[in-house]
């Protein structure tokens, strides 16, 4: 295998540092617009360098499961580096139409790279979920409920947040303290080891700040095409529209009618009884049904029934007749209770109390 991987060897690594470069000089690029197509452009040449490299590393098969990170020859170390690189230029394409779809492919690309360092024991960090399927069918056994927030796992998380970010800074000064002596091919073979190894580590790192980032947005995208793809609720027949009621002042009589008209031209007024004969009119309010005859309540005087053919205000002048009968025998009942108590009362009978 390793006469194989000598023998493509240069082919090999030189798809790999044009992927590389392209990727530095997207990361640097002063351009306006990702989607410009210098920059399109790059990405695509890019990806197609990564992807015929990732097949020929795996038709090589340089790395394996079974195998220790010291079997791994010095030269060969820089290709576990495919996976996340690939990752990274994925996350460049603008299509908007295949979003969701790029985003899945850059993290199981970024998950192969992290599978990968961690078969070799490279780095200790903990694998996404997903990437493990004994991982996920421990966390299926005990379900947790979405709306109360693990605050133990937003404490570990913020933790190592922080730590990965001081890692990250002393790796960089570290490569960049190395980078001119493997570069000039000065340094020796464990220089060479320990500036891969490094750059692995540090795009550990990269590669699961991306899986983190890469969750949130698809989170996102999911419930916009859930969204999208609910259908419309029931809805009930539109509530026919209501003329709007004008402005005016309501009266108890026709008297007053008179003269608050006469004090306020501009405002309308109308009785009750003109009021409720408007509504009923409009079908807002119903015609009140009289009891049959033989069917009104004990101890009430029976109510009158107006003649045949009986007009509104004919019916309207009876009622009040009766009730204006009504009011003269209470006020006449009245006045003779008040006469009788006379008699017996004297003027000034009982008030005792304010004398002289």
């Amino acid at each position: 295998v390793m006469a194989e991987a000598g023998a493509g060897g240069p082919r090999l690594a030189e798809l790999l540092a044009l992927g590389r470069r392209l990727l530095e000089e997207l990361e640097a690029s002063t351009e306006p617009s990702s989607g410009a197509p210098a920059v399109q452009d790059k990405v695509r040449q890019g990806l197609d360098a990564l992807q015929r490299a990732a097949a020929m590393v795996t038709q090589l098969e340089l790395f394996s499961e079974n195998e220790e990170l010291e079997e791994v020859a010095s030269a060969d170390l820089k290709f576990m580096l495919l996976p996340a690189l690939l990752g990274a230029l994925t996350l460049k394409q603008v299509d908007l139409s295949r979003r969701r779809e790029h985003l899945e492919t850059a993290r199981e690309h970024f998950q192969h790279f992290l599978k990968l360092c961690r078969n070799y024991g490279l780095g200790s960090f903990q694998l996404p979920p997903g990437t493990s399927s004994e991982e996920e069918a421990r966390s299926s056994s005990a379900p947790r409920d979405p709306s109360q927030p693990n605050l133990v796992a937003m404490a570990l998380s913020r933790t190592a947040k922080i730590e990965r970010y001081k890692q990250k800074k002393e790796l960089e000064n570290k490569l960049a303290s190395m980078s001119s002596s493997v570069e000039s091919g000065t340094a020796d073979e464990d220089q060479i080891r320990e500036f891969y190894i490094l750059q692995i580590q540090k795009w550990i790192g990269t590669s699961l700040e991306e899986i983190e980032s890469i969750d949130q947005e698809l989170v996102i995208l999911k419930s916009r095409d859930a969204a999208r793809q609910a259908p419309a609720g029931p809805r009930g027949p539109p509530r026919p529209a209501r003329a709007p009621v004008k402005p005016f002042i309501l009266t108890r009589d026709a008297a007053q009618a008179r003269v608050f008209g006469a004090g306020y031209p501009g405002l309308p007024t109308m009785t009750v009884d003109d009021w409720y004969e408007q509504r009923r009119k409009q079908g807002i309010v119903s015609t009140p049904q009289r009891l049959p005859a033989g069917f009104e309540e004990p101890g009430s005087p029976p109510c009158p029934s107006p003649p045949a053919g009986a007009s509104d205000e004919e019916m309207q002048k009876q009622q009040k007749e009766t009730e204006e009968e009504e009011d003269d025998e209470e006020a006449l009942r009245k006045a003779r209770d008040w006469d009788d108590w006379k008699d017996t009362h004297p003027r000034g009978y009982g008030n005792r109390h304010n004398m002289g």
